[in-house]
This record gives C-alpha cells, sequence and structure tokens, in this order.
C-alpha cells in the first residue's frame, strides 16, 4: 500500500502557507485534508521534527519556521518518509532462489529502483512550497 503521508504534509504545508496570518489547530486542518486529528498531529510531529512546523505547549496551533519559497517539496517528503529510511519501490523479499530470474532479480533491479528514486528527489527538490501554494490560488 502507498503512504499518503506525503501529499498530506504537502496539503498542511499550502494550508499553513495561505493562512500565514493565524495559527491553524490539528482540527481546522483536519477538516481541509478530511482526516481524523490524529493522524494531521502525527504528520505535524515529523514536520516540526524536520524543523518545518513549530508549535508552541499551550498554544493551539502551528506555524511555518521559514519563508515558503526556501521549503522544497523535498523538505517536506524527506520529513515524513524518515530521511529515507522507506524505500519508494520495495523489492519483494522472498523470490524463489531456485529460479534463475528469482535469484537474480532484486540485485537487477535496485539500481533502476535507486535511478529513479533519485531522479524523483531531484525533481522535487526543484520545486518549492510557495510554487504549490500559488497554483492552488491560482486555480480558486
Amino acid at each position: 500500500m502507498t503512504s499518503n503521508r506525503f501529499a498530506m504534509a504537502v496539503h498542511i504545508m499550502t494550508l499553513l502557507d495561505a493562512n500565514r496570518a493565524a495559527r491553524l489547530t490539528s482540527d481546522y486542518i483536519a477538516g481541509s485534508v478530511n482526516t481524523n486529528p490524529v493522524v494531521i498531529r502525527r504528520i505535524m510531529g515529523m514536520l516540526s521534527k524536520a524543523g518545518l512546523v513549530a508549535t508552541s505547549a499551550g498554544v493551539a496551533g502551528a506555524v511555518m519556521t521559514r519563508p515558503p519559497e526556501a521549503i522544497t517539496l523535498l523538505d517536506i517528503y524527506r520529513a515524513v518518509h524518515h530521511n529515507g529510511q522507506e524505500e519508494l519501490f520495495a523489492v519483494h523479499e522472498k523470490p524463489n532462489p531456485d529460479c534463475p530470474v528469482g535469484r537474480n532479480i532484486q540485485s537487477s533491479i535496485e539500481a533502476a529502483f535507486q535511478e529513479a528514486r533519485k531522479a524523483m528527489e531531484h525533481k522535487l527538490s526543484q520545486m518549492t512550497l510557495a510554487q504549490i501554494t500559488a497554483d492552488v490560488a491560482g486555480r480558486l
């Protein structure tokens, strides 16, 4: 199953950017994302740990820690995907070792998967949160 944390995290960050004058609560954000506030708080914790948002004890809501022009989609991706510890493309764990293809498939496709991951990360590094927010605003 593919994780949607990245899409939710970009949604959260875009919402924070579009509402910079206010501190948005997890309940408010959950309404926009259409999910449970607990899910939002979990993702916000990841974004906070990565230094992209800040929360204050006893104060509802969160704020971005950097201007949106200084936050790339790669920053957000890495925040919610534990800095590459989760693989973008999983290799099945137990191919048949008695099959010539099964015995060699993992090493053959890992290089291709690694190349695809690097290309994706390169593209995400060129796109900023400000661009996403502007695109959303242009669609209103």
